[in-house]
């Protein structure tokens, strides 16, 4: 998959974690917990770590106060991703999204079904089916097309 000749053992193999700067702590932590199914792992004052079970934390969160500033649109992160198992749990968190009034763009990348959001903190946020096995299509073909994420709920 990498044109890259640094792989291997002696290189970077995984994202570890992803920490982000927010403004409410606890309401990035309602946010994380509620609409990701992310538990609470550890606390110290403004920061607060969360994981998906298998490691201490794959998200670490850090109040930084309510007059931060917010992410600009320059050089920086665009968002993080999550990758979800079936289209049944993209839907049901576009579902959560929904029902928090949370603006949310649905987007079919041809190669996988993405949910495109911002967190508490105006942190962008991606959750994501990959569809490459099930479409027998396995790069980026430039597509961006609009979808409807209830269309995969399984009933």
């Amino acid at each position: 998959m990498s044109d890259s000749s640094s792989s291997g053992e002696d290189g970077a193999h995984l994202v570890g974690h992803v920490h982000l700067k927010v403004r409410d702590v606890d309401r990035a932590v309602e946010f994380y917990r509620d609409v990701l199914g992310l538990d609470v792992t550890e606390r110290h004052g403004s920061f607060a770590f969360l994981s998906f079970g298998d490691r201490h934390h794959d998200v670490a969160l850090q109040g930084v106060g309510a007059d931060a500033d917010p992410p600009g649109p320059g050089v920086g992160l665009y968002h993080t991703a999550f990758e979800v198992a079936s289209g049944d749990a993209l839907a049901a968190v576009y579902e959560r999204l929904r029902e928090r009034d949370v603006p949310v763009s649905p987007v079919d990348h041809g190669i996988s079904k993405a949910l495109y959001f911002d967190d508490p903190g105006g942190n962008g946020v991606e959750v994501y089916l990959d569809t490459r096995a099930d479409r027998d299509q396995y790069h980026w073909e430039g597509v961006n097309e609009r979808f409807d994420p209830r269309s995969l709920r399984v009933d």
